[in-house]
């Protein structure tokens, strides 16, 4: 690990609770309009199952590149349209599709990256786009030292452009990054670009009853509990 000097981490998932957070702003929501008989957390579920179909239109040329805000929006119109909830202004709407700015960090999330970033530059690499990012990180206190996104190559993970363009602009070889991520599929991405790979294991992403991730075998650089496992086990 001598060589790595950067470490990039997915996000959604990864370092924020997107389910419970979602699920609550849709509480909120519910109880100030007076909406009933909702299941918050299966509106969670289905709004974030639109999210790879959405950005495989974009791929395919289907869509013309929009940020990830802008996909959120289009998923949500079309979830509220599908529930019969058509009481929202636009500025409830946008209030609602801003939610994925406020998501909360995992309970390790703030304490394990700033002991990681006392050793090594820490960015993120998701797909969200940066100001989605930036609001989230001033609104929860995460310690990023920069803010890299999917957004500044205009494609989405996991394109080998997103992890080649964030090497760049952190100038540095991809060897000497390593992604942090909770999902197998991006970290070989990652690493079919150069970079180094670190899962940190999130079974409660999709709630308790949620499987894990089976990463039996995969050939990732590390493995982790949380991110203060990541830190003592990279020596932070």
């Amino acid at each position: 690990m001598d060589s790595v000097e950067a470490l990039a981490f997915d996000v959604f998932g990864t370092v924020v609770d997107w389910r419970s957070s979602i699920a609550s702003e849709g509480e909120r929501l519910a109880s100030e309009k007076g909406i009933e008989g909702m299941d918050w957390l299966a509106f969670a579920d289905s709004w974030r199952g639109g999210y790879e179909p959405s950005m495989a239109r974009v791929r395919r040329g289907e869509l013309p590149w929009m940020n990830i805000d802008a996909l959120h929006l289009m998923i949500l119109d079309d979830l509220l349209d599908e529930l019969g909830i058509d009481m929202l202004t636009e500025g409830e709407k946008d209030h609602l599709n801003r939610a994925w700015h406020r998501l909360a960090p995992w309970p390790d999330a703030v304490a394990g990256l700033t002991r990681l970033r006392t050793r090594f530059v820490t960015a993120t690499l998701s797909n969200g786009n940066v100001a989605l990012l930036t609001n989230m990180a001033k609104n929860t206190g995460l310690p990023w030292d920069c803010i890299l996104s999917a957004e500044l190559s205009r494609h989405y993970k996991p394109d080998p452009e997103v992890y080649s363009t964030a090497a760049d602009l952190l100038g540095l070889p991809a060897e000497r990054v390593m992604m942090v991520a909770a999902h197998a599929s991006d970290l070989e991405a990652a690493q079919a670009v150069g970079m180094r790979a670190a899962y940190v294991s999130r079974p409660l992403e999709f709630g308790a009853g949620g499987q894990p991730e089976d990463v039996t075998g995969k050939p990732f650089d590390i493995f982790a509990d949380d991110f203060v496992d990541l830190a003592d086990k990279l020596g932070c």
